[in-house]
Protein backbone atom coordinates (compact mmCIF):
# COMPACT_ATOMS: atom_id res chain seq x y z
CA UNK A 1 0.00 0.00 0.00
CA UNK A 2 1.34 3.41 -0.97
CA UNK A 3 1.71 5.92 1.81
CA UNK A 4 0.52 9.50 2.17
CA UNK A 5 2.30 12.85 1.94
CA UNK A 6 1.48 15.41 4.62
CA UNK A 7 2.56 19.05 4.79
CA UNK A 8 2.97 20.04 8.45
CA UNK A 9 2.47 23.66 9.47
CA UNK A 10 4.73 25.78 11.66
CA UNK A 11 5.82 23.60 14.61
CA UNK A 12 7.71 26.39 16.41
CA UNK A 13 9.01 24.01 19.05
CA UNK A 14 5.56 22.67 19.97
CA UNK A 15 6.89 19.14 20.33
CA UNK A 16 3.93 17.72 22.26
CA UNK A 17 1.52 18.98 19.59
CA UNK A 18 3.69 17.46 16.86
CA UNK A 19 3.64 14.06 18.54
CA UNK A 20 -0.13 14.33 18.98
CA UNK A 21 -0.58 15.25 15.30
CA UNK A 22 1.46 12.29 14.09
CA UNK A 23 -0.71 10.05 16.22
CA UNK A 24 -3.84 11.71 14.81
CA UNK A 25 -2.82 10.92 11.23
CA UNK A 26 -1.49 7.46 12.15
CA UNK A 27 1.86 8.40 10.67
CA UNK A 28 3.84 5.39 9.47
CA UNK A 29 7.50 6.24 8.80
CA UNK A 30 7.81 3.16 6.60
CA UNK A 31 5.35 4.45 4.01
CA UNK A 32 4.24 8.03 4.78
CA UNK A 33 6.25 11.23 4.20
CA UNK A 34 6.19 14.56 6.06
CA UNK A 35 6.92 17.92 4.47
CA UNK A 36 7.54 20.64 7.07
CA UNK A 37 6.67 24.23 6.15
CA UNK A 38 9.49 25.77 8.20
CA UNK A 39 9.70 27.54 11.56
CA UNK A 40 10.61 24.29 13.26
CA UNK A 41 11.77 26.18 16.34
CA UNK A 42 11.03 29.17 18.58
CA UNK A 43 8.51 30.05 21.29
CA UNK A 44 7.09 26.56 21.80
CA UNK A 45 7.82 24.48 24.87
CA UNK A 46 10.57 22.25 23.44
CA UNK A 47 12.37 23.52 20.35
CA UNK A 48 15.41 21.36 21.07
CA UNK A 49 13.34 18.18 21.23
CA UNK A 50 11.36 19.08 18.13
CA UNK A 51 14.49 19.91 16.14
CA UNK A 52 16.22 16.66 17.12
CA UNK A 53 13.09 14.68 16.25
CA UNK A 54 12.58 16.31 12.85
CA UNK A 55 16.27 15.99 11.96
CA UNK A 56 16.11 12.28 12.80
CA UNK A 57 13.10 11.81 10.51
CA UNK A 58 14.79 13.71 7.67
CA UNK A 59 17.94 11.62 8.14
CA UNK A 60 15.80 8.46 8.03
CA UNK A 61 14.30 9.56 4.72
CA UNK A 62 10.69 9.98 5.81
CA UNK A 63 10.59 13.79 6.06
CA UNK A 64 11.92 17.01 4.53
CA UNK A 65 11.71 20.64 5.56
CA UNK A 66 12.07 24.14 4.21
CA UNK A 67 13.55 26.89 6.35
CA UNK A 68 11.42 29.60 7.95
CA UNK A 69 12.37 32.98 9.37
CA UNK A 70 12.70 31.59 12.92
CA UNK A 71 15.03 28.84 11.70
CA UNK A 72 17.22 31.42 9.98
CA UNK A 73 17.19 33.53 13.13
CA UNK A 74 18.43 30.51 15.10
CA UNK A 75 21.33 30.16 12.64
CA UNK A 76 22.24 33.82 13.17
CA UNK A 77 22.11 33.40 16.96
CA UNK A 78 24.14 30.19 16.86
CA UNK A 79 26.81 31.97 14.83
CA UNK A 80 26.95 34.83 17.36
CA UNK A 81 25.53 37.35 14.91
CA UNK A 82 22.42 37.94 16.99
CA UNK A 83 21.54 37.30 20.62
CA UNK A 84 18.80 34.75 21.19
CA UNK A 85 15.70 36.36 22.71
CA UNK A 86 14.37 34.73 25.86
CA UNK A 87 10.87 34.48 24.35
CA UNK A 88 12.22 32.42 21.45
CA UNK A 89 13.30 29.67 23.84
CA UNK A 90 16.11 28.53 21.55
CA UNK A 91 19.14 29.12 23.77
CA UNK A 92 19.06 25.48 24.87
CA UNK A 93 19.67 24.45 21.24
CA UNK A 94 22.75 26.67 21.11
CA UNK A 95 23.94 25.26 24.46
CA UNK A 96 23.16 21.61 23.63
CA UNK A 97 25.90 19.00 23.43
CA UNK A 98 24.87 18.29 19.82
CA UNK A 99 24.41 21.96 18.89
CA UNK A 100 27.08 21.93 16.17
CA UNK A 101 25.48 18.90 14.53
CA UNK A 102 21.99 20.40 14.68
CA UNK A 103 23.05 23.80 13.35
CA UNK A 104 25.15 22.30 10.55
CA UNK A 105 22.18 20.18 9.52
CA UNK A 106 19.77 23.11 9.71
CA UNK A 107 21.90 25.37 7.49
CA UNK A 108 21.83 22.72 4.76
CA UNK A 109 18.02 22.60 4.48
CA UNK A 110 16.29 24.23 1.48
CA UNK A 111 14.01 27.26 1.27
CA UNK A 112 11.84 25.69 -1.43
CA UNK A 113 10.70 22.13 -2.09
CA UNK A 114 8.45 20.37 -4.56
CA UNK A 115 6.58 17.57 -2.74
CA UNK A 116 5.29 16.44 -6.13
CA UNK A 117 5.29 17.68 -9.71
CA UNK A 118 2.21 19.83 -9.10
CA UNK A 119 3.03 21.27 -5.65
CA UNK A 120 5.58 23.81 -4.46
CA UNK A 121 6.31 24.54 -0.79
CA UNK A 122 7.97 27.54 0.82
CA UNK A 123 7.59 29.01 4.30
CA UNK A 124 5.85 32.29 3.43
CA UNK A 125 4.59 31.70 -0.12
CA UNK A 126 5.65 32.84 -3.57
CA UNK A 127 5.24 36.41 -4.85
CA UNK A 128 2.97 36.92 -7.85
CA UNK A 129 5.94 38.13 -9.91
CA UNK A 130 7.83 34.81 -9.73
CA UNK A 131 7.07 31.55 -11.49
CA UNK A 132 7.79 28.14 -9.96
CA UNK A 133 11.08 27.48 -11.78
CA UNK A 134 12.34 30.97 -10.92
CA UNK A 135 11.42 30.45 -7.25
CA UNK A 136 13.39 27.20 -7.07
CA UNK A 137 16.41 28.79 -8.74
CA UNK A 138 16.42 31.88 -6.49
CA UNK A 139 16.00 29.74 -3.37
CA UNK A 140 19.09 27.79 -4.39
CA UNK A 141 21.14 30.99 -4.36
CA UNK A 142 20.40 31.49 -0.66
CA UNK A 143 20.82 27.79 0.07
CA UNK A 144 24.29 27.83 -1.48
CA UNK A 145 25.42 30.67 0.78
CA UNK A 146 24.03 29.03 3.92
CA UNK A 147 25.58 25.65 3.16
CA UNK A 148 28.94 26.96 1.93
CA UNK A 149 31.95 25.06 3.29
CA UNK A 150 33.47 28.44 4.16
CA UNK A 151 31.57 29.65 7.22
CA UNK A 152 32.58 33.22 6.38
CA UNK A 153 30.27 33.07 3.35
CA UNK A 154 27.31 32.06 5.52
CA UNK A 155 28.17 34.59 8.22
CA UNK A 156 28.47 37.42 5.71
CA UNK A 157 24.97 36.68 4.49
CA UNK A 158 23.50 36.27 7.98
CA UNK A 159 24.98 39.63 9.01
CA UNK A 160 23.14 41.37 6.15
CA UNK A 161 19.99 39.22 6.27
CA UNK A 162 18.02 41.58 8.51
CA UNK A 163 16.25 44.51 6.93
CA UNK A 164 13.19 45.37 4.87
CA UNK A 165 14.97 47.14 2.02
CA UNK A 166 14.99 46.82 -0.87
CA UNK A 167 11.31 45.88 -0.66
CA UNK A 168 10.96 45.10 -4.36
CA UNK A 169 12.61 42.34 -6.35
CA UNK A 170 14.90 43.22 -9.22
CA UNK A 171 17.01 40.86 -11.28
CA UNK A 172 19.72 43.54 -11.07
CA UNK A 173 20.24 42.96 -7.34
CA UNK A 174 23.58 41.38 -6.45
CA UNK A 175 25.47 39.87 -3.54
CA UNK A 176 24.05 39.53 -0.07
CA UNK A 177 21.46 42.26 -0.66
CA UNK A 178 20.01 40.06 -3.41
CA UNK A 179 19.98 37.11 -1.02
CA UNK A 180 18.24 39.21 1.65
CA UNK A 181 15.43 40.13 -0.73
CA UNK A 182 14.96 36.52 -1.85
CA UNK A 183 14.88 35.44 1.79
CA UNK A 184 12.32 38.10 2.67
CA UNK A 185 9.97 36.88 -0.07
CA UNK A 186 10.28 33.22 0.85
CA UNK A 187 10.27 33.49 4.65
CA UNK A 188 8.71 36.83 5.75
CA UNK A 189 6.17 37.87 3.09
CA UNK A 190 2.53 38.56 3.90
CA UNK A 191 1.46 41.70 2.02
CA UNK A 192 2.66 43.10 -1.28
CA UNK A 193 1.68 45.75 -3.78
CA UNK A 194 0.77 45.16 -7.41
CA UNK A 195 4.44 45.26 -8.44
CA UNK A 196 5.46 42.70 -5.82
CA UNK A 197 6.83 45.23 -3.33
CA UNK A 198 6.71 43.95 0.25
CA UNK A 199 5.23 45.38 3.45
CA UNK A 200 6.34 43.80 6.72
CA UNK A 201 4.37 45.40 9.56
CA UNK A 202 1.00 43.70 8.99
CA UNK A 203 0.49 40.29 10.65
CA UNK A 204 -3.24 40.29 11.36
CA UNK A 205 -6.30 38.54 9.95
CA UNK A 206 -7.63 39.28 6.48
CA UNK A 207 -10.58 41.32 7.77
CA UNK A 208 -8.29 43.83 9.51
CA UNK A 209 -7.39 47.14 7.81
CA UNK A 210 -4.20 46.88 5.75
CA UNK A 211 -1.72 49.57 4.75
CA UNK A 212 -2.90 51.48 1.69
CA UNK A 213 -1.77 50.00 -1.60
CA UNK A 214 -1.06 46.56 -0.15
CA UNK A 215 -2.98 43.30 0.04
CA UNK A 216 -2.11 39.65 0.68
CA UNK A 217 0.42 38.34 -1.83
CA UNK A 218 -2.00 35.59 -2.90
CA UNK A 219 -4.72 38.02 -3.99
CA UNK A 220 -2.75 39.01 -7.08
CA UNK A 221 -2.75 36.94 -10.24
CA UNK A 222 0.12 34.59 -9.62
CA UNK A 223 2.54 33.11 -12.12
CA UNK A 224 3.44 30.16 -9.90
CA UNK A 225 -0.15 29.26 -9.00
CA UNK A 226 -1.06 28.97 -12.65
CA UNK A 227 1.16 25.90 -12.90
CA UNK A 228 1.46 24.60 -9.33
CA UNK A 229 -0.37 24.37 -6.04
CA UNK A 230 1.40 26.63 -3.54
CA UNK A 231 1.50 25.44 0.08
CA UNK A 232 2.86 27.77 2.77
CA UNK A 233 2.87 28.46 6.51
CA UNK A 234 4.10 31.60 8.32
CA UNK A 235 0.79 33.52 8.62
CA UNK A 236 -0.85 32.24 11.80
CA UNK A 237 -3.87 34.52 11.46
CA UNK A 238 -4.89 32.58 8.33
CA UNK A 239 -5.41 29.51 10.55
CA UNK A 240 -4.82 27.00 7.78
CA UNK A 241 -7.15 28.69 5.32
CA UNK A 242 -7.60 27.29 1.83
CA UNK A 243 -6.95 30.53 -0.01
CA UNK A 244 -7.95 29.19 -3.43
CA UNK A 245 -8.01 25.94 -5.35
CA UNK A 246 -4.28 26.42 -5.95
CA UNK A 247 -3.10 28.03 -2.68
CA UNK A 248 -3.21 26.41 0.79
CA UNK A 249 -2.02 27.79 4.12
CA UNK A 250 -0.97 25.31 6.82
CA UNK A 251 -0.12 27.55 9.80
CA UNK A 252 -2.78 26.84 12.41
CA UNK A 253 -1.25 29.12 15.05
CA UNK A 254 -0.26 26.22 17.28
CA UNK A 255 2.35 28.19 19.21
CA UNK A 256 -0.33 30.77 20.09
CA UNK A 257 -2.60 28.14 21.62
CA UNK A 258 -4.45 27.16 18.47
CA UNK A 259 -3.85 24.10 16.27
CA UNK A 260 -1.07 22.24 14.51
CA UNK A 261 -2.09 21.18 11.01
CA UNK A 262 -1.27 18.41 8.56
CA UNK A 263 -2.42 18.86 4.97
CA UNK A 264 -2.63 15.59 3.03
CA UNK A 265 -1.61 16.15 -0.56
CA UNK A 266 -3.30 13.09 -2.02
CA UNK A 267 -6.85 14.22 -1.20
CA UNK A 268 -6.31 17.80 0.09
CA UNK A 269 -7.73 16.85 3.50
CA UNK A 270 -6.58 18.83 6.53
CA UNK A 271 -6.02 17.24 9.95
CA UNK A 272 -5.61 19.25 13.15
CA UNK A 273 -4.82 18.83 16.83
CA UNK A 274 -5.09 21.35 19.62
CA UNK A 275 -1.89 22.38 21.37
CA UNK A 276 -1.91 20.20 24.52
CA UNK A 277 0.19 22.78 26.37
CA UNK A 278 -2.84 25.10 26.42
CA UNK A 279 -6.29 24.58 27.87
Amino acid sequence: MAGYNYVIGDVQGCFEALKALLKEISFDSNQDFLWFAGDLVARGENSLGALRFIKKMVDQGCAATVLGNHDLNLLACARGIKTAKAKDQTQDIIDAIDSDVLIDWLRRQPLCLMPNAQTILTHAGIPSIWNAAQTLALAKEVEAALADDDFEVMDAFLKTMYGAEPALWSEDLTGNIRLRVITNYLTRMRLSDADGGLEFSFKDALDEPMPEGFKPWFEYESQASQTHQIVFGHWAALAGRRVSAQIQNVDGGCVWGEQLLAYRLEDQQCFAVDNPMFG
